[in-house]
């Protein structure tokens, strides 16, 4: 780590060193011009410093830098293209991080509005909204599923900052612990594997079917499922600038997670930004050996499934009695990517048989970014294009890993993404629990 990016350093915050530091990174990416097509960021950037004849970023005012970062969702689709990162060139650029820093800056020194403050905070507490939500009925999903552009929706806006026009994922009837906890346990008789189950809060009030799907191939290829104390990962957080929320929030998950691993477990996560946090987020902003251990034991549903298979003396279960689609569209989450560890969910989706097809184009999403209002008129273009290159693959099945960019599909598009998992399960044969769930209804593509 070096000052740029380390939160711990005594000037992470200070606002002349961090804008010191904007004008060498800046100054490197418009040279590069490597990311110009990846976010609203690059293009804004380039063009603030091109309107200077002597094209140099040095004369760009705090605004337009702050405006560069405002574009920034955290994709992290730069930092995995770029050739100038820490450890392999000596310029040591990582504009995610950087950018993570101006917001935590700005938040620290009183720039950031009061407006967005109280985004954060609602959006923020995602398990004390999902708790409210899912014990309310069907209330919050005709609230928060309510006609785009419709009253309530401004409404919601003008309280929570959160869009009135983008489809917002539905909350579940019965949250995914409840059904953990209730179900009939599997006989394992010959043990592969034993793994604590993080749901993420996307799992555990919005989409539980995925950790159904999960906790059933597992269970099915001798992997045994124990459920997670840990509660959100804190990434609205982290996004927002909010340091200090954050910090509590991973101090008090590393502790929990790293109890449950040395019970003798590996931690498996569906959700891809969630296990980004916990192998990647961790070790900055808590660091010491318990992040360390996290981190080294953390996996991607997908991927945790794959080594699996790939260990010697031990495979999955590759009778395939189910519904396998003779085509799939992947859709690649950006925070898989930028995990470094292949396109895992591709590898076992194949396993069936299907033609699985890829679509890597950004959902623009990242959690709170895309669906707070101010961002919805650059987030939706993302979106359409990502609609778009879903519509001309033209599969019988689309499937991805993150809840948030398979909702942004279904708005664009009107299908109905499953997660890898659950794509899995169908071949199997294993049947979807009949429990109904509330759905919002798609806007901006056609229901089926």
């Amino acid at each position: 780590m070096t000052i740029i990016y380390d939160p711990l350093h005594p000037k992470y915050l200070d606002e002349a060193d961090t804008r010191e530091e904007l004008t060498r990174v800046y100054d490197l990416c418009h040279g590069c011009r490597l990311c110009f097509k990846f976010c609203p960021s690059f293009p804004t950037l380039f063009s603030y410093i091109d309107a200077h004849d002597d094209q140099d970023a040095g004369k760009m005012t705090p605004a337009q830098q702050d405006h560069v970062a405002d574009e920034c969702f955290q994709c992290k689709l730069c930092y995995v293209n770029c050739p100038y990162t820490p450890g392999i060139h000596e310029w040591a650029l990582d504009f995610p991080r950087l950018m993570l820093r101006v917001d935590s800056m700005r938040r620290a020194n009183g720039q950031v509005s009061m407006r967005s403050k109280i985004t954060t905070a609602m959006l923020g507490r995602t398990d004390a909204l999902g708790m409210a939500a899912t014990s309310s009925g069907p209330i919050a999903n005709k609230v928060m599923g309510a006609k785009p552009g419709s009253l309530i929706r401004k409404a919601v806006e003008a309280t929570a900052g959160v869009s009135s026009v983008r489809l917002l994922p539905a909350f579940a009837r019965q949250r995914f612990s409840t059904w953990f906890n209730r179900r009939t346990k599997s006989q394992i008789v010959k043990v592969q594997g034993k793994v604590t189950v993080y749901p993420t809060c996307l799992v555990e009030y919005q989409e539980p079917a995925i950790g159904h799907a999960l906790v059933n191939v597992y269970e099915r290829n001798g992997i045994d499922c124990s459920l997670s104390d840990a509660g959100c990962c804190g990434a609205p957080f982290l996004h927002s600038g909010d340091m200090d929320q954050f910090t509590k929030v991973a101090a008090k998950n590393v502790a929990t997670l790293a109890a449950e691993i040395r019970k003798g477990t590996d931690i498996v996560v569906p959700q891809p930004t969630c296990g980004y946090v916990l192998k990647k987020d961790y070790l900055d902003y808590v660091g010491g050996p318990d992040a360390q251990l996290v981190a080294a034991n953390t996996y991607d549903a997908a991927e945790y499934l794959m080594k699996v298979h790939k260990t010697e003396g031990s495979s999955l279960d590759t009778n395939f009695v189910g519904e396998i689609p003779e085509s799939i569209t992947y859709h690649t989450p950006c925070h898989l990517r930028a995990q470094n560890i292949g396109l895992k969910s591709r590898d076992l989706m194949k396993l069936t048989g299907s033609k699985i097809k890829l679509v890597q184009q950004c959902s623009g999403i990242d959690g709170m970014w895309g669906l707070r209002a101010e961002n919805a008129e650059l987030s939706l273009p993302i979106a359409q294009k990502l609609g778009e290159m879903i519509r001309d693959a033209d599969s019988e099945v689309v499937a991805g890993d993150c809840h948030l960019a398979n909702t942004a599909i279904t708005e664009q598009t009107g299908e109905t993404p499953l997660h890898p998992l659950q794509v899995i399960a169908k071949a199997y044969g294993i049947k979807p629990e009949t429990r109904k769930q509330e759905k919002s209804t798609p806007s901006g593509g056609n229901t089926k």
